[in-house]
């Protein structure tokens, strides 16, 4: 890596620099071949189970916690694009973050960005969690926060956990809904992004704000 650089490296010689070492008969590049062999490839290993991890020989519970600081450091990258008082210019500043926050969540989570009158962020909330395939939402609690944060306006994010980012009639309907309680407090709403597996939707865009 130091002569060639990270990029140049394999899934599997990246995950043996993670690893540090591997164990008796097996090298960290092997212990790496096989987690991503197990769990299907790097998302696959950041996303498993620290107890599926710890099951493989090789791996234990240091091991298993530097995966998931990765994951966790991978996200906070992203992140840093929605520092509070930061300028959200375009759709993209936002979309990377709540890709990598909501792709593979196993149940659903609406979010809310609230943003100041210039469009710099105020927070990031996560409000409403829900089942496999649902969540319940309620424009009043919208309203509440967007009041509770002196927002100027509000962008929402839900993820689908089947991966599938076409907006339903159901995110249509509780986007206006959302839409008309926050015009009653003069608070506009910017987008409704559906997440998907490793794709995102503007609601926006298809024109159903």
């Amino acid at each position: 890596m130091i002569q060639f650089g990270a990029e140049q490296l394999s899934d599997s010689e990246l995950l043996a620099i993670i690893l540090g070492r591997g164990v008796s008969g097996v090298t960290a590049i092997e212990l790496g071949r096989q987690l991503l062999l197990k769990f299907g490839g790097i998302r696959g290993v950041l996303n498993a189970d620290r107890r599926d991890l710890e099951r493989m020989r090789g791996m234990g519970p240091g091991k298993s916690a530097a995966l998931t600081s990765i994951k966790e450091c991978c996200c906070r990258f992203l992140q840093e694009k929605l520092i509070p008082g930061d300028l959200i210019g375009s759709p993209a500043d936002s979309r990377d973050f709540l890709i990598a926050r909501l792709r593979d969540r196993p149940h659903e989570v609406f979010c809310c960005l609230f943003l100041d009158n210039r469009h710099r962020v105020l927070a990031f909330d996560e409000l409403f969690r829900g089942t496999i395939d649902n969540t319940t939402v309620y424009p009043r609690e919208v309203v509440k926060q967007a009041l509770q944060r002196n927002a100027a306006a509000v962008v929402l994010a839900h993820n689908h956990p089947s991966g599938v980012a076409e907006p339903s009639q159901a995110d249509q309907l509780i986007t206006r809904r959302i839409r008309d309680a926050l015009d009653l407090i003069d608070v506009r709403l910017l987008d409704h992004f559906v997440i998907g597996d490793g794709v995102c939707t503007s609601l926006a865009s298809r024109g159903m704000l």
